[in-house]
């Protein structure tokens, strides 16, 4: 059951990551405005069973006084906050805490942060111990994320294929910029999503276009054209032109009922996913949406 939104306050971001699954970086487009932000959290209230909103983009601190409002409005309403961050500002414990602490004033109940070395290079571990320490002294619930560059492990029990570490989901830039010496599997194999509960979400990310992403570009539907609660109720995924297929056979069943050509072999069912999709972007525009997140 859908418990969380995630808000996409906006694309722009300072970084451009290769393993972003939003194609977002500097020159990106697409940002909440206040009415916007305030539409859609009461009707995220108004829907029901919905208790949390998370903040993130792109790199939500961009818009620091949107970002800052959006979380008092939603502490208003009664809704739990998160932020995901990836705390580019944290210069100094100092700073981290002069940034953190109108959040958590505002009603911020956690926040999130990447610490790797993607976003800081040798410096990362430095970096979060920085973020850490204003947490504490802000009483503020801390979660890191940690993306490595992705390399080959020892094959999981009963196969004998090498597995990729790095947790790094293969669609957006990652599908352009991180293929590179990865062994892959026959299309045929590639029959479930691993990664998201397309059958019973239990969060969607909603961005400024009005899209609900079930997965990054795969949107369930539109609250600018009808209301979020509308929405969610008449979500029918075995109906769904994408999420049917998928969940009757993972990408290889989308690419065999909507007669899609395709390679041989691809990374792993997100990287065939992503292809199968982006073939398919003039077909279905209002469900595989924005665009610029297929990199178009």
């Amino acid at each position: 059951m859908l418990s969380s939104i995630h808000i996409l306050l906006t694309y722009a971001c300072n970084f451009e990551c290769d393993h972003c699954f939003l194609f977002c970086g500097p020159a990106s487009k697409g940002t909440f405005t206040l009415d916007q932000l305030r539409a859609l959290l009461e009707s995220v209230v108004e829907a029901g069973n919905i208790n949390g909103v998370c903040f993130e983009g792109g790199e939500p601190t961009l818009y620091f006084p949107l970002l800052v409002e959006g979380v008092r409005h939603a502490h208003r309403l009664g809704l739990q906050t998160d932020i995901v961050t990836n705390s580019y500002w944290a210069s100094s414990s100092e700073d981290a805490a002069m940034w953190l602490r109108p959040l958590k004033e505002a009603g911020l109940n956690a926040a999130t942060i990447s610490d790797d070395p993607i976003h800081f290079g040798d410096s990362s571990g430095a970096h979060a111990e920085r973020v850490q320490a204003a947490a504490r002294e802000l009483n503020l619930h801390l979660n890191v994320i940690c993306k490595q560059r992705p390399t080959l492990g020892p094959p999981a029990e009963g196969s004998q294929q090498a597995t990729i570490a790095g947790g790094v989901k293969f669609r957006g830039r990652a599908a352009r910029k991180m293929l590179a010496g990865l062994p892959t599997r026959p299309w045929a194999e590639l029959t479930r999503c691993p990664f998201e509960k397309l059958a019973d979400p239990e969060r969607v990310h909603a961005d400024c276009y009005g899209h609900l992403h079930l997965c990054q570009g795969l949107s369930m539907g539109n609250f600018l054209d009808e209301p979020l609660g509308q929405v969610i109720r008449q979500y029918d995924p075995p109906a769904h032109p994408i999420v049917g297929p998928i969940l009757r056979g993972g990408p290889a069943q989308l690419a065999r009922e909507l007669d899609l050509p395709h390679e041989p072999q691809y990374i792993d069912e997100c990287h065939m996913c992503f292809e199968m999709r982006l073939a398919l972007l003039n077909r279905f525009p209002d469900l595989l949406c924005p665009s610029q997140v297929y990199g178009v």
